[in-house]
């Protein structure tokens, strides 16, 4: 046959041949079954114009890697044995839609004048319409009736413009609150109640458009239990359409979505009483997703600041905070963001009627947790703290006075109690010596809090000096050691460094030091010993004082360095002051261009320290 094939019809006649051929046909070449020919008809029914030609069939068809053809192709390749297709499913993406086809085909080897197969041939007739039409006529009334029975859905079919219904599941039954009596009946006949509602109307208008109609969460109003309740379904009306194309029932599938509805209706209820109460609180109440974008602003931030509702209340809040602090509080909001932690910052908002005077307000936020534990929102209030600010202006003035003015007599107290206890000495009244001593122990702390509210004062107004110089920083810490020791009872253990050269302000540093070890004797009163330590690394030295005492819950840890804060409860009589030394230290460290920290467990004491630059660059 290939002889004769050779001898008696050319290429041009075989090319003809392909392309007159009334069935479609292809030549795939090489075990890569490269497309050498092929002819109208097999590119239609590939959904592929004439550039496929020269390439591989599974890069021009790669949806058919996965469906057994190639290894049929593979097979036929190398066993030279036909292989027939009859009615063979196929999913092809032609013109943009992933759809199902059938065919009949033939593959069959190609071979070389070696009778070597180098290539299968292909021929195919697409039969879709026709297996479709047989799967129509196969499908029985009693297969389609027990699909929609057994259906997860209430499921019912009308058939005519009259609304006959042909078909209803159990579960369609019970939605309508009826029993299988109504099959048969007309659908305004089996559900009355229906007259005034909008169902009837929708499904006969589907006989006339032939459009699916689909509805979320439409109300319906039935009959069920004998009395008239308000349901809310998810429903779709499908017009069922013969070979003509004309449609001669609906399938209609419902769920019912009542529970959902009323849980969101008493959530929206609820959520709304929650903004009637935040807006009806004086603070400004808002919310923000969990990335940190404002979402809610209560009804008081629009009436005080004079907003509108469509503004958006972020860049409103950028345009009202004092411009220099805005970045840095921005970062902080950002860090409460991603962390999660509680956000509180005190800043000035512009007042509406003069922008260029500002108000001092606090913020606040918290994070709103799901069961996971994930940010879902965070909810945040602006509290107007101005009046107190200006109360804690005059008070810081007051004190600031008061200090200054008390430094005088006391000095002078100091003077005379030191000369009495002379005296007292040289005449040799020990006894009264004794209580000038003491006295004058006395006002040694009390110079020591009138020196503290001063730092306060000067704190809060930015006068706080640094006087800067170079001192040996090991000779100081145990300067301050030897001179906590003359009064403690503690053994005072400095486990020292060789720290050298330091450049900072030599009495703030000590101040600091000393703050840190008296605490740390005040609040071990059990114990015997506080441990100082020294350490110096990248340019940064490290002192720390570690203590065996009473310690310092965590919830309070991050508190002890602000402005008054003490001890509370019972301890609050046994550890006297005005929580002032913390702050002070706090700020001289900050200042100095360190940090200051504490680590402590509750009952089994607390480490403080400080670290600083040792040379600043």
């Amino acid at each position: 046959m290939k002889n004769f094939l050779d001898q008696n019809i050319s290429h041009e006649s075989l090319k003809i041949l392909f392309s007159q051929a009334p069935v479609a046909m292809s030549l795939l070449m090489g075990e890569d079954f490269i497309i050498s020919n092929a002819n109208q008809q097999i590119l239609e029914l590939w959904g592929r114009d004439a550039s496929v030609i020269g390439k591989k069939l599974e890069e021009v068809l790669p949806e058919i890697r996965s469906q057994g053809l190639f290894e049929i192709l593979n097979s036929v390749f190398t066993t030279g044995e036909v292989f027939k297709g009859n009615k063979w499913s196929v999913f092809l993406e032609k013109f943009g839609n992933y759809e199902e086809h059938f065919f009949n085909f033939i593959y069959a080897p190609v071979y070389n004048e070696d009778h070597k197969v180098i290539g299968v041939s292909v021929v195919a007739i697409e039969v879709t319409d026709h297996v479709i039409s047989e799967q129509k006529l196969l499908e029985s009334e009693y297969r389609f009736e027990d699909l929609i029975r057994q259906s997860d859905y209430s499921t019912a079919i009308y058939r005519s413009e009259d609304l006959y219904i042909e078909l209803a599941n159990d579960k369609m039954l019970r939605t309508w609150g009826k029993d299988a009596s109504v099959i048969g009946m007309k659908l305004e006949d089996a559900l009355p109640e229906l007259e005034g509602q909008p169902f009837v109307g929708l499904l006969k208008d589907i006989f006339k458009t032939g459009k699916t109609y689909s509805a979320t969460e439409d109300r319906a109003d039935l009959v069920v239990d004998g009395k008239l309740q308000t349901f809310y379904y998810n429903f779709s009306y499908k017009p069922l359409k013969n070979s003509s194309g004309e449609v001669y029932a609906i399938l209609n599938m419902a769920v019912n979505v009542t529970d959902l509805v009323k849980a969101r209706k008493e959530v929206q209820e609820s959520e709304k009483k929650y903004r009637d109460l935040a807006d009806s609180m004086p603070q400004f109440v808002w919310t923000s997703d969990k990335r940190g974008k404002i979402t809610y602003m209560n009804d008081n931030w629009y009436k005080y600041m004079k907003f509108k509702k469509e503004e958006d209340a972020n860049e409103a809040i950028k345009n009202i905070i004092r411009p220099e602090v805005y970045p840095n509080i921005i970062k902080i909001w950002e860090e409460s963001v991603n962390t999660g932690k509680p956000f509180e910052v005190e800043y000035e908002f512009s007042d509406p009627d003069n922008p260029e005077v500002y108000r001092w307000f606090l913020g606040r936020a918290v994070p709103n947790l799901d069961s996971e534990g994930e940010i879902q929102q965070w909810i945040g209030t602006f509290t107007d703290i101005d009046d107190f600010k200006q109360l804690q202006n005059q008070k810081d003035n007051f004190l600031g006075i008061a200090s200054h003015e008390l430094k005088t007599p006391l000095t002078s107290l100091k003077l005379y109690t030191q000369f009495i206890g002379m005296n007292l000495n040289k005449q040799g009244d020990y006894k009264n010596a004794e209580v000038a001593k003491r006295m004058n122990d006395q006002i040694e702390k009390l110079t020591e809090l009138v020196n503290d509210l001063l730092d306060i004062t000067k704190i809060q107004k930015g006068q706080i000096q640094l006087n800067e110089s170079d001192f040996d920083f090991d000779q100081l810490v145990e300067d301050i050691v030897i001179e906590q020791q003359m009064t403690a009872r503690h053994k005072i253990i400095f486990n020292k460094s060789n720290i050298g050269k330091v450049t900072a302000d030599r009495h703030r540093i000590s101040q600091v030091m000393s703050n840190l070890i008296s605490n740390a004797i005040k609040y071990s009163p059990d114990a015997d010993e506080v441990i100082v330590s020294t350490q110096v690394k990248d340019n940064m030295i490290k002192f720390s004082v570690k203590d065996f005492g009473i310690g310092i819950p965590e919830d309070k840890q991050h508190k002890v360095f602000e402005q008054y804060y003490r001890v509370s409860g019972t301890k609050e009589h046994t550890f006297p002051g005005l929580g002032l030394g913390l702050y002070i230290s706090s700020e001289i460290i900050k200042r100095t261009g360190g940090k200051i920290y504490v680590h402590s467990v509750e009952g089994k004491g607390s480490d403080f320290c400080f670290e600083i630059p040792k040379i600043k660059i």
